[in-house]
């Protein structure tokens, strides 16, 4: 779905299949992490897990009217992955190649950007957001929220470093 993010817009949204959140399988950071993903790719949001026997830590991430907000903005820019380790900023054919370590961006209505540091390795890390890559400009300031937490991390020149982001993890 990630490489398809030039053709999704208003009228087409890209649809990566079912969200998982729920159904079972999944820590806690891994389904925070899947509808973020679900999220910034603006893709539709469809429970699908049993309503009858959903927990409160699934409503808790379902019920993110902040991350759904994102999901739901007017632009409807699909976000995509704009760094990783594995590729630096250097597209290949259009897109970063995926790594370990990776920075999805996409703008907002707002002027804003939705920013995810994602963390696929087996390990917490240390993950650097480069601005410019996400879209903003080089010596951009930018104040940083984490939606997850429902508060603001502080203002920031040109990166933002998320310290030691949980294995699995956004």
């Amino acid at each position: 779905n990630e490489k398809l993010w030039r053709r999704a817009g208003p009228g087409g949204w890209n649809d990566p299949d079912m969200l998982e959140i729920g159904n079972g399988g999944m820590t806690y950071e891994e389904y925070k992490t899947h509808f973020s993903l679900w999220c910034l790719m603006k893709a539709p949001l469809l429970i699908g897990c049993d309503l009858t026997k959903v927990t409160d830590e699934t409503l808790e991430i379902l019920k993110n009217t902040e991350a759904i907000a994102i999901n739901q903005d007017e632009l409807g820019v699909q976000g995509h992955r704009v760094w990783s380790n594995k590729g630096g900023n250097v597209e290949v054919d259009g897109d970063v190649p995926a790594g370990d370590y990776e920075v999805w961006a996409g703008p907002l209505m707002s002027g804003q950007f939705a920013v995810i540091l994602l963390n696929r390795s087996t390990e917490p890390v240390d993950i650097t957001a480069n601005f410019k890559d996400c879209g903003l400009r080089e010596n951009d300031v930018a104040m940083v929220r984490d939606i997850w937490a429902h508060e603001d991390i502080g203002t920031f020149t040109s990166t933002y470093t998320a310290k030691q982001v949980p294995a699995h993890a956004v």
